[in-house]
């Protein structure tokens, strides 16, 4: 299965090691997974992939919204409706219930469909949950 995991951080060029370890478990079971940076990608080779998962940040520790950029790369294809997707919340909040049924919401507007959601605390947590998602 091919898999897209989109990195949709607080600020432009960080790169957590906890989408390294989700890229590393997803290839550990198989599957062939490319991490796509929502700053600098423009999303038009996502409709190629069979499931999604974004990996998003928060703004801030009290703040709920996400960096506009993971609304305009999943506006800007076409093609991700009727796709399965996973949404994961990578940086601690304060709100972190309410930050992750905000990603879920942004994500079922363009027409995924989220079969899986969770925090990523870990390294070792993301892999294990890539696991688990590609089995």
């Amino acid at each position: 299965m091919r898999i897209a995991i989109i990195n949709v951080p607080a600020q432009r060029g960080i790169v957590s090691p906890c989408i390294t370890a989700l890229q590393k478990g997803f290839e550990s079971m198989g599957h062939r997974s490319d991490v796509i940076d929502a700053w600098t990608d423009d999303g038009f080779r996502l409709p190629s992939y069979e499931y999604i998962v974004v990996s998003a940040e928060t703004l801030s520790f009290f703040s709920r919204k996400f960096p506009d950029c993971l609304s305009k790369i999943l506006a800007a294809t076409g093609g991700v409706a009727g796709k399965k997707s996973a949404a994961f919340l990578g940086k601690k909040c304060l709100f972190i219930n309410k930050a992750l049924a905000g990603l879920m919401s942004i994500m079922e507007k363009e027409g995924m469909f989220v079969n899986w959601s969770d925090t990523l605390l870990s390294a070792e947590q993301a892999e294990a949950l890539a696991k688990r998602i590609g089995a």
